[in-house]
């Protein structure tokens, strides 16, 4: 049996000169793609913004959604400054205090930056949604196409810039200990980002339910009706979830594979590896530039998708070829070159081959996950168009239907992903360690598109936001209208692509970050045979363990989605009361209290994302203290499992019934008004907590748990493994286990108390029960 470490044991002291210079070069380009976001916003702004009215829908949009995030700041301040501190007691090996502190700090600023690219992502998203309505009203299709797409550019580069920066800083600095302390950088983003994906999903898609509810099937208007009291924040939950959300989560996942790279290109590849996913992640800088600048629609094109899926597969060919160009010109040609204390014998190629080949396999994989999940989530192939088809026969059929597509997909998906693991670990030929970094490359190779991929997460909310501000100023119609709404299913489709993209790039991730965990417990002393033993799966204590990671993701998304019901449940009952104290919305003689929706959104959103949060971080220190070494790494891979099925399960199924309700809208079935459509919109509210709540939260909910326990891999050694540590048998290890477990048990107890059915009027004072009159 090979032996896991490869040479992890060996210390990198400083950075010959010429690495170091890449390293420069790397940090130099990260800065590149930070102009360049300041040369795009520049653009941006200087657009047009429509009428007065217009403007001031947009301006109410932009408002509440930046009250929302700074009040989730706030929030979150304080699991910042905990996790900081139990950053510090915990041990980091043989490294100084110097490492140690270094890890806490760059924790501070990935979660610092994580936070930044969400605000970022909102705060410009919110500013082009209206310049994108009104490009459209002058008659200028193509323009408000590019303006959508740009607009996403900018949180692109932003996010591939400050992940780059960040890592490169890291590395110059802290060299053969970079590992140690950027796992700090990766927890911290990846912690961030779970909070706000998590509490933007909650806002978003309690909102856009109760309004679909009561507008659209009680009251029979458009979705973006003006007199429809959830308008608002439905606009404002676009932007916390799908802009700040997906922002912080593509964040995360860019930062925490070139963690886990790093830290196996160390051990596998010495100095060289530390340097190569630099490399890697620099080439994408550059790939991200060409890709957004090329996405252009022209007159032939169907649609804008047509110009978004042409951009994306040139960038990922130019990736490439410039990856294996970059490759060949640094990597040396053969294992003893390399001076990894790697035997060439047991590696069926050489260095230069496994790295190409395995960046290769990342970006095919983007690419087949992008035709993929179009083809079952875009309304111009079969399976959509038959969720479209069952709504003809009631609400039941199209959610059986939608389900089902859910189910079929997330199995071919998730064949998808597991066959480009496999094909980047066989590279290895046994080699354990090495396989895991040609994993970790396969991730470096996926998110060389990652540019493009976050441009086309951001087209999607502010396309629907343009068409939402479009229709509710009522300036905005005939040819214009219908440019918006094209748009808007576009950006339906390239939501579904990107959240496909995000789980493969979280299944890559947390297989790199388990490898990173054992390869932790194994530098701790628990080698050979005794390592084997603790990892054996005949070990029902592993079984155990394995059981209970897949049942945290379970749990993870079902109180992700009730706390959506809970909260949508406020919003239905506040509307219908709305609609029932002031007969004058309906007549367009008063103006709805849309302030009100939005702060029960807001309030319900950060009350219910701290269970599932307290979930992510806890339960893996209470299975790793409480069962011991092998438990905690079964119970990661029961979560990298059922994670990356649950997830497609939940965004494709979801996908599938919000673009079936649009294929109904565009007047099949019957069209709008018809029964088809109210069962379409029963589905499309069922699958918006799916696709854009739980679904979505379970990629950075795999890395959090992940990286927990690649921090936590030492101490637990220490504390629970006979023969190796100093208190396998001392109370040191209940207690911790104690404490995670009531913790949890506390905070779930919490939720459950609080009710999925409200009664009517409970949502609001009677103080804060008047009106206001317009017109």
């Amino acid at each position: 049996m090979h032996t896991l470490l490869a040479n992890g044991d060996e210390g990198v002291g400083q950075l010959a000169g010429s690495n170091l210079s890449l390293v420069v070069v790397a940090a130099a380009l990260a800065l590149v793609a930070l102009g360049g976001a300041a040369a795009l916003v520049k653009g941006i702004l200087a657009a047009g913004t429509g009428t007065d009215k217009m403007r001031e829908i947009a301006g109410a949009v932009q408002e509440g959604a930046s009250a929302y995030l700074r009040r989730q700041f706030r929030a979150l301040g304080v699991f910042v400054v905990i996790a900081v501190v139990l950053l510090f007691l915990l041990p980091v090996g043989e490294a100084g205090n110097d490492v140690r502190i270094g890890r806490s700090l760059f924790f501070i600023v990935g979660a610092g930056f994580s936070a930044f690219i969400g605000w970022a992502g909102m705060s410009l998203a919110t500013r082009a949604n209206v310049r994108v309505a009104s490009a459209a009203r002058d008659g200028q299709p193509i323009s408000a196409m590019h303006l959508a797409f740009r607009t996403g550019g900018v949180v692109g580069f932003l996010t591939i810039g400050l992940g780059l920066l960040g890592a490169s800083i890291v590395v110059m600095v802290y060299n053969g200990d970079a590992p140690v302390v950027l796992e700090g950088f990766g927890f911290g983003a990846a912690l961030l980002a779970m909070f706000m994906r998590v509490g933007g999903g909650i806002f978003t898609k309690a909102a856009d339910v109760g309004a679909d509810l009561v507008g659209k099937v009680e009251q029979g208007i458009p979705e973006d009706d003006p007199r429809n009291p959830a308008t608002i924040a439905d606009n404002v939950g676009d932007n916390v979830g799908d802009c700040a959300g997906m922002a912080a989560d593509l964040f995360e996942s860019y930062a925490v594979v070139l963690v886990a790279s790093l830290i196996l290109g160390r051990a596998a590849f010495g100095e060289t590896g530390l340097v190569l996913p630099l490399l890697v992640a620099s080439v994408g800088i550059v790939c991200a530039i060409i890709g957004v600048l090329i996405t252009r629609m022209r007159a032939s094109d169907a649609s804008g998708l047509t110009a978004i899926n042409r951009a994306f597969y040139i960038s990922a060919f130019i990736a490439a070829l410039a990856t294996a160009a970059a490759v060949i010109a640094y990597v040396p040609s053969s294992w003893s070159e390399l001076g990894s204390g790697i035997d060439a014998s047991e590696v069926p190629v050489n260095p230069q081959v496994l790295a190409i080949v395995a960046v290769v396999i990342g970006i095919a994989l983007a690419a087949a996950i992008m035709s993929l999940t179009g083809y079952y989530t875009d309304t111009r192939y079969k399976p959509t168009r038959d969720v479209s088809a069952a709504t003809r026969t009631g609400a039941a059929t199209n959610i059986l239907a939608g389900f089902s597509l859910g189910l079929e997909s997330a199995v071919y998906t998730a064949l998808l992903i597991a066959a480009a693991v496999l094909g980047a670990y066989l590279l290895g030929g046994g080699v354990i360690l090495v396989g895991l970094f040609a994993v970790a490359l396969a991730g470096c190779g996926l998110l060389t598109t990652v540019g493009v991929i976050v441009a086309m997460d951001t087209f999607g909310p502010i396309s629907d936001n343009a068409q939402g501000i479009a229709e509710m100023s009522g300036d905005v119609d005939g040819d214009a209208a219908q440019t918006l709404t094209d748009l808007d299913a576009v950006g339906n489709t390239t939501k579904a692509i990107t959240k496909g993209i995000a789980i493969a790039t979280a299944v890559l991730a947390a297989t790199a970050l388990f490898g990173s965990y054992t390869n932790a417990v194994e530098i701790e002393g628990l080698i050979g045979g005794q390592l084997l033993s603790e990892l054996s799966i005949a070990d029902p204590a592993n079984i155990v363990g394995l059981i209970i990671g897949a049942a945290v993701v379970f749990l993870f998304s079902g109180l992700a989605i009730n706390a959506v019901a809970r909260s949508a449940g406020s919003v239905v009952h506040e509307v219908r009361d709305q609609f029932a104290r002031f007969p004058g919305i309906m007549a367009g003689t008063q103006r709805p209290e849309y302030g009100r929706v939005v702060d029960i959104c807001t309030r319900d959103a950060q009350r219910e994302l701290v269970t599932p949060g307290l979930l992510a971080i806890t339960a893996p220190i209470a299975v790793g203290f409480g069962l011991g070494v092998g438990p905690l790494a079964a119970y990661l891979a029961g979560a990298i499992a059922c994670g990356v099925l649950m997830a497609i399960l939940l965004a494709n199924s979801g996908g599938a019934w919000d673009n079936a309700k649009k294929d109904v809208e565009d007047g099949n079935h019957g069209g709008k008004g018809s029964e088809a459509h109210a069962a379409a919109v029963i589905g499309d509210t069922v699958g918006d907590p799916f696709k854009d709540t739980a679904g979505p939260a379970i990629n950075p909910l795999l890395k959090v748990m992940n990286l927990v326990s690649l921090i936590i891999a030492p101490t637990v050694v220490v504390y629970t493994v006979e023969g190796v540590g100093e208190g396998a048998d001392g109370p040191v290890r209940w207690i911790i286990a104690g404490i995670a477990v009531a913790v949890l048990v506390g905070a779930i107890l919490v939720s459950k108390r609080r009710s999925a059915v409200v009664e009517s009027g409970e949502s609001r004072a009677p103080e804060q029960r008047e009106s206001v009159e317009v017109g």
